[in-house]
């Protein structure tokens, strides 16, 4: 599940390209040889953590249930264990699609606060749901499912956090430059 790339994310990699590899901003693509295009790749995977916590965040979500008819019931158990509306279809919907449009940060922080919101016997309970569903439709018996639902928390909890600290890191060259200084001085 991967969200849509946006113009406006490109534009500190794009800066990149032009200062860190001295690529012309209007540079033809047939000009370009194997050496840098691989530097373009590494510079664009450096640039593509925001992006990859937000797909792997949704990916996450794409493991349960659809929020359907079907899926109901799993919901409603997942609503009662833990606690916590926020995760409910209905309040995660908006920020679910601003994170296929590439905006992952509002769902990362409705996520953090509904964990946050949980007791431990809640996120046990939580876990408890999740696992279960998981481990029926990923066909994982031989695991337990308190240890499925709590891997999956835990990872859709870190993944929030990736996706809000990607959120907030600044395309400052110069705040590059005052972190390289602060390391040569050490």
């Amino acid at each position: 599940m991967l969200p849509e790339s946006r113009s406006h994310a490109s534009a500190p990699l794009a800066h990149q390209l032009e200062h860190g590899l001295g690529l012309p901003p209007h540079l033809e693509a047939g000009r370009l040889d194997v050496e840098r295009i691989a530097d373009i790749a590494v510079v664009a995977a450096a640039h593509s953590d925001g992006y990859a916590a937000t797909a792997h965040l949704l990916g996450l979500l794409a493991a349960l249930p659809a929020p359907t008819g079907a899926g109901e019931h799993f919901w409603s158990d997942l609503w009662r264990s833990s606690g916590t509306a926020y995760l409910l279809p209905a309040n995660i919907k908006t920020p679910v699609l601003r994170s296929l449009a590439g905006e992952g940060a509002g769902l990362a922080r409705q996520i953090l606060s509904a964990v946050d919101e949980m007791t431990p016997s809640q996120r046990m309970a939580a876990g408890e749901v999740i696992g279960q569903t998981l481990s029926e439709s990923d066909h994982l018996p031989d695991l337990k499912t308190q240890v499925i639902g709590e891997l999956w928390l835990r990872d859709l909890e870190l993944t929030a956090w990736r996706v809000l600290h990607a959120d907030q890191k600044s395309a400052d060259f110069g705040g590059r430059k005052a972190f390289l200084d602060a390391w040569m001085n050490v």
